[in-house]
C-alpha cells in the first residue's frame, strides 16, 4: 500500500522530523508493514518539492532508530526479519513519547507544576484505561 507523506514548511517543525513522525506513526498503526518499500529519496523529494538532503536525513534517522533498513541499489524498507511486532512497538513508543514530550513542554510553559500535570495525566489515563472493578 503506498503511503502518503506530507510536509508543512509553516508548521515550525523541521521537515525531516515531520517525515520521521509520519513513518513511525504509519508503522505503529500498521499502515506500513514489515518489508514494505518507502519511496526513494529522490522520488520523495520530487513529490514533496523539498531538498533530497532533507529526505536522506529522515531516512538516516529512521534507520538509526531501527524502523527502516536501507540497501544500496534496492531502496529503503520497513524493518522486518521477524521483528515486526518489536518494530511496531518501538515505533508506537517513539510516537507517544514525542507527543507526551510536547504536552509536558506546553504544560510547563503554561505554569503547571509537576503535581498539577501529574493529576491531569492520571485523569486522562483513567478515562482511557479504567481500572477493573
Amino acid at each position: 500500500m503506498p503511503i502518503l507523506l506530507t510536509v508543512d514548511p509553516r508548521s515550525g517543525v523541521p521537515m525531516y522530523l515531520q517525515l520521521i513522525e509520519q513513518v513511525k506513526r504509519s508503522v505503529a498503526l500498521g499502515i506500513l508493514g514489515s518489508g514494505e518499500q518507502l519511496p526513494t529519496v529522490k522520488q520523495l523529494a520530487i513529490d514533496l518539492t523539498i531538498n533530497p538532503n532533507t529526505v536522506a536525513r529522515a531516512y538516516r534517522d529512521l534507520e538509526r532508530d531501527g524502523v527502516i533498513e536501507t540497501s544500496p541499489g534496492r531502496g529503503s524498507f520497513i524493518r522486518g526479519n521477524g521483528e515486526a511486532s518489536a518494530t511496531h512497538a518501538a515505533a508506537a513508543h517513539d510516537v507517544v513519547s514525542d507527543a507526551l514530550d510536547a504536552v509536558v513542554r506546553d504544560a510547563k510553559s503554561m505554569g503547571l507544576d509537576r503535581a498539577a500535570l501529574r493529576a491531569v495525566v492520571d485523569r486522562v489515563i483513567n478515562r482511557w484505561f479504567p481500572e477493573e472493578q
